[in-house]
């Protein structure tokens, strides 16, 4: 690898660590966790319900550390479980938690929206296209490591 693509990988390993600080900023002013705020946040976009297996999926959060914060959200009021099946749980917000996600996330929503419509049809696709290319090519090289045990 040249010093040109390191220096790359560098800055984009870089940039992916300042925007989750971005984000950790915001939540730590608005006196959440990162966990409730990524809870908040797709059930917010998901229309103030989604199944409890789809925050994990979505959000990157452990189950153990999803639990952990629905319990605290719960404990608040802020949210409710209904079954689903026998085994699975839709997380619902309750009014206290729409109030909550009024005050925190859906200002970071906003906020994005505002960012992402400020960009060109073009900037917009090529951000899309890069993203799930890494994203691709990321799982695939990890399957091969979890398989071989190395790159």
């Amino acid at each position: 690898m040249s010093q040109n693509q390191m220096e790359q990988l560098r800055q984009f390993s870089y940039l992916i660590g300042e925007i989750d600080a971005v984000y950790h900023e915001i939540y730590l002013r608005q006196g959440i966790s990162d966990s409730v705020g990524k809870i908040l946040y797709t059930i917010c976009c998901n229309g103030g319900r989604q199944p409890l297996n789809e925050i994990c999926r979505t959000m990157g959060l452990s189950k153990q550390t999803a639990n952990s914060a629905i319990r605290k959200l719960e404990a608040e009021g802020s949210v409710y479980l209904e079954s689903i099946d026998g085994k699975s749980k839709m997380v619902c917000l309750t009014p206290h938690g729409i109030h909550l996600a009024e005050e925190t996330v859906l200002p970071v929503i906003e906020m994005e929206k505002r960012i992402y419509r400020s960009w060109t049809q073009e900037e917009r696709q090529g951000y899309m296209d890069l993203t799930e290319k890494f994203l691709r090519d990321l799982l695939e090289k990890s399957r091969e490591i979890t398989e071989r045990g190395s790159l």
